[in-house]
C-alpha cells in the first residue's frame, strides 16, 4: 500500500494500539476481530516504510517513529472531527460568514437588536454590514453580495420577498429653544408653516413621498428650507437652528444637545415601515436561521390605530436633551 492509500481508518487503529498497548485490548475497543487490526498496522507501517510498534509478550509499544506518528495521528484525527462538526454547523445555520445590507436611521434601532439576538444564538457567524440605499440593496442581492436587505420601502420583485419587520411612528425634532417645543403633541398644520430639513427622493423615494403623502391629504404644502441625505444630518441641523424636521421612530435615539423630540397628532400620524428583503427560494440554512431570529424579534401593531405599542406609550412624552 502507499502512502496515497493511508486512510483515517489506519489512523484510528494504530491510535488505539498505542494506547491501549495490547493488540487484543485495542480490538475489543475498536469492535473489531483481531486479525483485520494486525493487517492495518502492517499495511501502514508498509505505506510508510517505517516500524511504529515493538511488539513483545507484554504487549505492543511505539517506537521512536511510532511515537511521532501517533502524535501527528492524533492531530489529524482532530482536524477530521473538527472539520466534520464545523460542516455539521454550517448546513445546520451555526457557522458561516452573512452579509446584510443596511441603511441610515435603520441602524438605530430595528437591526441592532437583531443583529444582537443573532450573535447571541449563533456566535460562530460572521455579520458584515454594508451601508447600500435601496436600489443598491437590490443589486446586491441578485449579485448575492448580501444575502439580507433592510430599508423603508421596496417595490415587487419577482424573483426577491420581502416583509414588514418594524412600523414607525413619526416625531418632530426641533430646537430645545423654540416656541413649540414644550408641546406635549405637534400638528401638521403647526409644523408647515417652520422651515423643515427634509429629504430629497433620492436614494429613498418612497419615505420622504409617505412624508409629504401626510402634508398633502391636508391641504398644507410645507416650507422646505434644507435637503439632506440622512437623520443624522438632520437633526445636526435643527439643533443649529437651521429648522424643524421629521424623524422615525429609531430617529429619536439621536440624542443631540440642544434639541427635543415631540409626537405628532394622532389625527395627523403616519407610520413608516421597516422591510426584510431577500432572494426568493434562498434556502440557505444561515439566511432561514437569520430570517427567523428578525421574525421573532418583529414588534407587534395595534390593528386598529396602525400604531405600535411601544410608540402609543411615548405618546404625550417629550423627550428633550438640554443644552450642553
Amino acid at each position: 500500500m502507499s502512502i496515497a492509500g493511508i486512510e483515517l481508518r489506519h489512523l484510528r487503529y494504530f491510535v488505539a494500539v498505542v494506547e491501549q498497548r495490547t493488540f487484543r485490548a485495542a480490538a475489543l475497543r475498536l469492535h473489531v476481530s483481531q486479525p483485520p487490526l494486525t493487517r492495518q498496522i502492517h499495511q501502514l507501517e508498509e505505506a510508510l516504510g517505517v516500524k511504529l510498534l515493538e511488539r513483545s509478550a507484554r504487549g505492543a509499544d511505539p517506537t521512536a517513529a511510532g511515537k511521532v506518528f501517533y502524535a501527528e495521528a492524533r492531530n489529524l484525527l482532530g482536524l477530521a472531527e473538527q472539520a466534520a462538526e464545523r460542516t455539521r454547523m454550517a448546513g445546520d445555520g451555526r457557522l458561516g460568514r452573512l452579509d446584510i445590507g443596511v441603511f441610515g436611521s435603520a441602524v438605530l434601532g430595528a437591526i441592532p437588536k437583531i443583529v444582537q439576538a443573532f450573535r447571541q444564538t449563533h456566535p460562530q457567524v460572521e455579520l458584515v454590514l454594508h451601508s447600500l440605499d435601496r436600489l443598491g440593496q437590490v443589486k446586491a442581492l441578485r449579485e448575492r453580495r448580501i444575502a439580507v436587505g433592510f430599508n423603508r420601502y421596496f417595490a415587487d420583485e419577482p424573483d426577491l420577498r420581502w416583509e414588514v419587520i418594524q412600523t414607525e411612528h413619526m416625531f418632530v425634532v426641533l430646537p430645545a429653544d423654540h416656541a413649540l417645543a414644550g408641546r406635549e403633541v405637534l400638528s401638521l398644520a403647526e409644523i408647515g408653516r417652520e422651515p423643515l430639513i427634509l429629504y430629497p427622493r433620492t436614494p429613498r423615494p418612497g419615505f420622504i413621498d409617505q412624508m409629504m403623502r401626510m402634508f398633502h391629504l391636508r391641504r398644507i404644502t410645507p416650507h422646505v428650507s434644507q435637503e439632506v441625505d440622512d437623520m443624522v444630518t438632520a437633526v445636526g441641523l435643527v439643533a443649529s437652528g437651521f429648522g424643524l424636521s421629521l424623524v422615525t421612530d429609531s430617529g429619536c435615539n439621536l440624542h443631540v444637545s440642544g434639541t427635543v423630540q415631540v409626537p405628532l397628532r394622532k389625527d395627523d400620524q403616519a407610520t413608516v415601515d421597516l422591510c426584510m428583503i431577500h432572494r426568493g427560494g434562498d434556502d440557505s440554512p444561515l439566511v432561514l436561521e437569520f430570517l427567523e431570529v428578525a421574525r421573532a424579534l418583529r414588534e407587534p401593531v395595534v390593528e386598529k390605530a396602525g400604531v405600535r405599542k411601544a410608540v402609543v406609550k411615548k405618546v404625550g412624552r417629550v423627550k428633550k436633551k438640554a443644552r450642553g
